[in-house]
């Protein structure tokens, strides 16, 4: 059937009305991360005036009324009328998509740079209920006020000034997000990032809804950076290797160190931003760290003629790198710049690395025979583990089933379809096999904690059998062998009791994914089950309550006599039907899917609870101990 499908019919939007049509498009998505973002587009600005000189002062204030502000004491946005717009400077970058002072060469304001200035500020604007900015500004004192993008009034002139920078301050728009709610903690983690890498630069942070206050200021820089990474662990070299050097227009930053840790953190920043994905100067340098300790390792005979060449798996081992490069003309992948895709930066990196590396190491002959050595050893473990593997792979061919004798498979085999449950207990795991809904849902109960692998090599950790059965049970492989998409779940639900060895166990096993099975957690594949805490009856009502606060206000509203209310310790003492209706029913259960949007944080909070030195973690636990809302004593 023809359509009457005409020109009339094609949509133009108008300036920023298209980001508020498809916000997603500028900004990535628009739950928490996204609102996150709309601080790093502002506070990038900043920073881009603390790399060309003109800053050494940031503030950045959450606000009484959730909205929040960032100003510097650089050079101001300009306020004189833009000839192509017709209107000033400030309403342009403000209310245009790429109007900015960063797009140009030669006699560019800014050399290098993170953020474009105007793509950035005017998504911001776009997506807040409101937006107010204020410039001092050659002498003069300015401020203009937005809502959902657009202008109230030309700019104020509040009068004659010594000050200069710029201060945004807004509130997110409610309709865009899912939620308007900023959260200190990710944003002090991107402060602090943002302080070390830029040395001598002050950052202030106030939350005025709590009173919590941070200053940054690391003379060190990213020396601090490693350093502070590592201040949990114990390093095989007390001092990070370090050096700064210019090849053309690049200019490239590396601090590293080596722990006996066995896990490995690299860290690259083009222009100040977070690459989270690596890119071209990530690549470069673990080319130039593999290619390094071997010719080292080979030249001092450290490494034996029969023996083979270390790999970049090995050589990486208890590595805390940081990467930091800027480069004129940064090609990022998205506006969100998450990967730098300049191909010659690579070459660049991984020649100016392998110099410098080389250099260090014949300087320093008892620190990089610590090294070397740490890697030969990582390099065993990898090879004794590989051998693990190939066993497993061979017991399980000769064997009828393959899969772990305790699992309880579903029917269903898509992948996208189905989920696992992995149950604290033998008994728990019975009553779960009982209420699961057998088409989709697998059972697989857990016998006791868990290795710690955070003080474990793989070939250790595959010696243990639960952790081998949870292994061949995703089919996703492990380690270096891991591949997401022979994953048998694309849900894998924790399940265990609401106490403190059911939390201890929930944390032994994220560790194990964190640190070999990750992808899991980067593709939201991993979540916790919420089982409820109390059940309540009164009369033929029953209610399930999920915490002290909820279980409060209930019987302030049913009364409290008649009342008959259950504790659950544990799983186990709940009957088939009341663990299917409570927690496993996808239709009313709630669950909580976990991912790892900041890498470093996550890395920490592990290192600190699973790692060696005690000391941290009491201090974690102190620091941390008023936010416990359920103890059992």
């Amino acid at each position: 059937m023809a359509t009457n499908y005409t020109a009339e019919q094609i949509q133009v939007l108008e300036g920023l009305e298209a980001v508020r049509r498809r916000p997603g498009m500028y900004i990535g998505n628009t739950d928490l991360y996204g609102l996150h973002h709309l601080f790093v587009e502002v506070v990038d600005n900043s920073i881009d005036e603390a790399m060309a000189g003109y800053c050494d002062r940031i503030d950045v204030e959450i606000h009484e009324d959730g909205s929040l502000s960032v100003r510097d004491n650089g050079s101001g946005i300009p306020t004189d009328i833009h000839p192509k717009t017709g209107r000033s400077a400030l309403e342009t970058v403000l209310t245009v998509l790429h109007a900015g002072g960063k797009f140009g060469q030669e006699g560019s304001h800014y050399k290098v740079s993170g953020g474009l200035h105007g793509v950035g500020v005017s998504v911001v604007n776009a997506l807040s209920t409101w937006l107010e900015a204020q410039v001092w500004y050659n002498g003069r004192h300015y401020r203009q006020r937005y809502e959902r993008g657009k202008a109230l009034a030309d700019i104020e002139d509040l009068g004659p000034t010594d000050e200069r920078g710029t201060l945004i301050r807004f509130k997110p728009d409610s309709e865009i997000f899912d939620t308007v709610d900023f959260q200190a903690e990710m944003i002090v983690y991107r402060l602090r990032e943002l302080a070390f890498l830029n040395k001598g630069l002050q950052i202030y942070f106030t939350d005025h809804r709590t009173g919590r206050r941070h200053w940054f200021l690391y003379n060190g820089g990213i020396v601090s950076f490693v350093e502070y990474i590592n201040r949990n662990k114990t390093p095989l070299h007390k001092t990070p290797i370090y050096f700064q050097a210019e090849s053309g227009d690049l200019q490239i930053e590396l601090a590293m160190q080596y722990t006996d840790g066995y896990s490995e953190i690299m860290l690259s920043f083009a222009n100040n931003i977070n690459t989270h994905e690596g890119g071209t100067h990530l690549s470069g340098f673990k080319a130039a760290l593999t290619r390094t300790l071997n010719d080292y390792g080979r030249k001092k005979g450290l490494l034996k003629p029969n023996e083979e060449n270390l790999s970049g798996e090995d050589v990486r081992e208890g590595c805390t790198a940081v990467v930091s490069v800027r480069i004129p003309n940064p090609q990022f992948e998205g506006q969100t710049k998450t990967k730098l895709g300049n191909s010659d930066v690579r070459g660049l990196v991984e020649s100016v690395v392998a110099e410098h590396l080389a250099a260090y190491l014949e300087e320093n002959p008892a620190d990089a025979k610590r090294i070397i050595e740490k890697c030969l050893s990582a390099q065993r473990a990898r090879q004794a583990a590989r051998k693990a593997r190939e066993l497993t792979r061979r017991k399980s061919a000769l064997e009828v089933s393959s899969l772990p004798g305790k699992l309880a498979d579903c029917s269903i085999t898509d992948p996208a379809l189905c989920e696992i449950f992995i149950v604290e207990g033998d008994s728990a795991g019975g009553t779960a096999k009982q209420s699961r809904d057998r088409r989709f849902q697998a059972i697989l109960p857990l016998r006791g904690k868990i290795l710690n692998v955070e003080k474990a090599r793989l070939d250790k950790i595959l010696n243990n059998q639960e952790i081998r059965a949870m292994i061949t049970a995703f089919g996703t492989g492990v380690g270096e062998d891991f591949d997401i998409s022979r994953a048998r779940y694309h849900k894998i639900i924790l399940m265990t009791d609401a106490d403190v060895d059911g939390a201890h166990i929930r944390t032994l096993l994220l560790t194990f994914f964190y640190r070999y099975m990750r992808p899991l957690l980067e593709n939201g594949y991993v979540y916790i089950a919420l089982p409820p805490l109390y059940q309540v009856r009164k009369g033929k009502a029953v209610h399930y309550l999920y915490s002290d606060q909820e279980l409060d206000q209930l019987l302030d509203e049913i009364g409290r006599t008649g009342v008959t209310i259950q504790r659950y310790k544990g799983l186990g003492e709940m009957n088939a039907e009341q663990l299917w209706e409570t927690t496993m029913d996808p239709e009313k259960r709630t669950i909580l899917r976990l991912g790892i949007d900041d890498a470093l944080l996550a890395d920490d909070i592990f290192t600190t609870l699973m790692g060696e030195k005690v000391e941290p973690r009491r201090e974690f636990i102190e620091e941390h101990a008023k936010e416990v809302t359920n103890l059992d004593v």
